[in-house]
């Protein structure tokens, strides 16, 4: 079976010992990284006792839905753990040595639950996440830059500027230190300096974004204590939004759902989720077109598009191979 059809989760359990310096040790931890190669790596950790095992036993569900597919402790490596005023920020190493399809990855963590925000490979940009979605926009945009809302630390942007030669991409992003640690541990600095005159990173309130002539098209990843913003469930802000772009620019949205994991557990992602198309559809009425990338209930997760669709086929050639696929998994949105 292809990588692409594959799915796997796995259960990591984090020593005492991966603890870092800036805060007391405390009890091992859970990391569950679902991830199918359609969808948003989900990763959360929850605590629990101290545990002589080198792997967490799965529950009967959790057996029943899947078999477990785990990394040895020894593949993990925590690089930075701290808090910062925005965000509780850590990054994961994967070791190359892991026989797992995340091996060789960064991954960037923001808020109490550890939902994944950012992924750097060291030898691809093709991430096998909802990142790759988001980079089949450019190809149906009029000319002119492109916004994203919600940078992280550019996994989404390096993507779109390794695929797109003409492409340019202003960047906003609310807490400095994601950035920072997006230039220290992630590649960002990297990306700057091959892309000085087409990457430009502002750090500000993402709605506040705004260019002369307006953008061809934005994407929006806004999120915050694991869930979306409310702003995004308030219509008068996709009003702003539409406003901020050219004539016939479009919109893409990572609206989340249930693989996302508040950090306030009164809060629902696949709820909040539906407020936002819900919102979202009132100032874009039937032009709303939801991609599914989950297949399980509990691991729903979705992307939206605004404006409509092109054409199909037109969209599907010009795109590199292994994104095409994206194209025919849009549907639109019901209300």
């Amino acid at each position: 079976m292809s990588m692409a059809a594959q799915n796997f989760k796995t259960s990591i359990q984090i020593q005492p010992s991966f603890q870092c310096h800036l805060f007391p040790s405390s009890l091992p931890t859970i990391f569950k990284i679902r991830h199918k190669p359609q969808s948003p790596i989900a990763l959360k950790f929850h605590p629990i006792k101290a545990s002589n095992h080198k792997y967490i036993t799965p529950t009967k569900q959790e057996e029943e839905e899947e078999e477990d597919d785990g990394i040895p402790i020894e593949h993990i490596k925590t690089l930075v753990k701290f808090k910062s005023r925005h965000n509780y920020i850590r990054v994961l190493e994967v070791s190359r040595r892991a026989d797992h399809p995340l091996a060789g990855s960064r991954l960037l963590l923001l808020d109490a639950p550890g939902n994944i925000h950012s992924i750097s490979f060291l030898f691809k940009s093709i991430t096998n996440a909802y990142y790759d979605v988001l980079a089949t926009l450019p190809p149906i945009l009029p000319p002119g830059p492109l916004g994203i809302l919600g940078f992280g630390a550019g996994s989404a942007a390096k993507l779109i500027l390794e695929l797109y030669p003409q492409g340019v991409i202003h960047g906003y992003e609310l807490d400095p230190s994601v950035i920072s640690v997006g230039r220290e541990y992630l590649g960002l600095s990297k990306v700057e300096k091959q892309y000085p005159d087409r990457l430009f990173i502002y750090v500000s309130n993402a709605l506040n974004a705004s260019v002369k002539d307006g953008y061809s098209g934005l994407i929006i990843d806004l999120f915050s204590k694991g869930c979306l913003i409310p702003e995004l469930q308030n219509p008068q802000t996709w009003e702003k939004l539409k406003g901020k772009l050219k004539k016939g620019g479009k919109i893409m949205v990572n609206v989340g759902g249930s693989c996302v994991e508040p950090e306030d557990s009164r809060k629902d992602g696949k709820m909040i989720m539906e407020e936002t198309l819900m919102a979202m559809n009132k100032v874009f009425e039937g032009e709303v077109f939801v991609l599914n990338l989950g297949n399980r209930k509990q691991e729903d997760s979705s992307v939206a598009i605004v404006g409509g669709l092109p054409d199909l086929e037109k969209w599907r050639i010009s795109l590199p191979k292994p994104l095409r696929f994206y194209v025919d998994m849009w549907k639109k949105y019901g209300g």
